[in-house]
């Protein structure tokens, strides 16, 4: 069933306090179940406008959908299709103003 909330799932941060004392990521990454939760709120949309603002054309609404069924090697995989570098892509790329920005779902 489709998650329809126009709130983004939000990521775990490390608190200010803790993170002033060390280099680790502040982000903490996504649970599966997060990550399912957030990618349930996919419209699989016909044109697939988020694809439109991705620089290396990954298919984005078939990983997503992937995820949301708990295949996570499987979205990896699909991903690697298009994007040799998936970690760095994830952790450089701009996706709000990419296909994040393209996206409907937030225009609702």
């Amino acid at each position: 069933m489709p998650n329809m909330s126009l709130e983004k799932v939000k990521m775990p941060e490390q608190e200010p306090g803790v993170r002033t004392g060390n280099f680790d990521e502040v982000a903490l990454g996504y649970t599966g179940q997060m990550a399912v939760e957030e990618a349930q709120r996919c419209l699989n949309c016909k044109h697939k406008p988020c694809m439109e603002g991705c620089p290396v054309n990954v298919k984005i609404p078939e990983f997503i959908s992937l995820i949301a069924q708990e295949e996570f090697e499987k979205a990896y995989h699909k991903i690697r299709e298009t994007n040799n570098l998936p970690a760095i892509c994830g952790r450089v790329c701009p996706q709000e103003t990419q296909c994040e920005k393209y996206c409907v779902r937030g225009k609702l």
